[in-house]
């Protein structure tokens, strides 16, 4: 079987929720968040810092030099992703597994992987968001700015860590539309995708 699958997704696709459902369904481990706190704790800084760091990394004029930082000329946001990094490479060494976002797919390069992207339109996405967190239609525009955004800090993180373009299929083995496919159909498509890359 394949060692890690490595999910890349477009905000409100249920690409997290599919790897989720993936993972159990494989019995294997699945990270998202927890890479968070592993690589918090690899570097020895606070988690809530850490988030801090990693939601803002486009902000770099303003973070360049930080007590928390032993090599001061290395800015926090670029330790913080070499933290996830070799995170990211302890977990592929430690067996199969889900790993969600965090440019996984181009730090397990050189690993055998199935890479997954997941997208959907852009209405759907964002109609799915305001059923998750249950808000009204009266929000829709508001939510369609926050998708956007959050779309656009996912493509700029892996095109200035990577070098590589967020969404474009040929860097993934595999692109699913989770809307018009459905999470199970997307789940069984990865499963059986597997078989082609042993």
């Amino acid at each position: 079987m394949t060692k890690i699958i490595t999910i890349s997704r477009e905000f409100g696709s249920g690409g997290r929720e599919i790897g989720r459902r993936l993972a159990e369904k494989l019995g294997i481990p699945f990270y998202d968040k927890d890479l968070i706190r592993m690589a918090a704790d690899d570097i020895d800084i606070e988690e809530h810092i850490f988030e801090m760091y990693d939601d803002a990394f486009l902000e770099k004029e303003e973070m360049q030099y930080t007590p928390f930082s032993p090599v001061y000329e290395v800015p926090m946001s670029d330790q913080i992703f070499m933290a996830q990094s070799r995170v990211i490479r302890r977990l592929a060494e430690h067996g199969p597994c889900v790993i969600v976002g965090r440019c996984a797919d181009m730090v397990l390069k050189d690993e055998q992987c199935l890479n997954l992207f997941f997208y959907a339109s852009f209405k759907k996405r964002v109609q799915r968001i305001l059923t998750r967190e249950n808000l009204p239609e009266s929000e829709f525009k508001q939510m369609e700015k926050k998708v956007r955004e959050i779309d656009r800090k996912r493509r700029d993180y892996y095109q200035y860590y990577t070098g590589n373009e967020w969404g474009k299929p040929q860097n993934y083995h595999l692109c699913l539309d989770s809307h018009k496919a459905g999470q199970d159909a997307c789940i069984d498509a990865a499963v059986a995708y597997m078989a082609y890359l042993d």
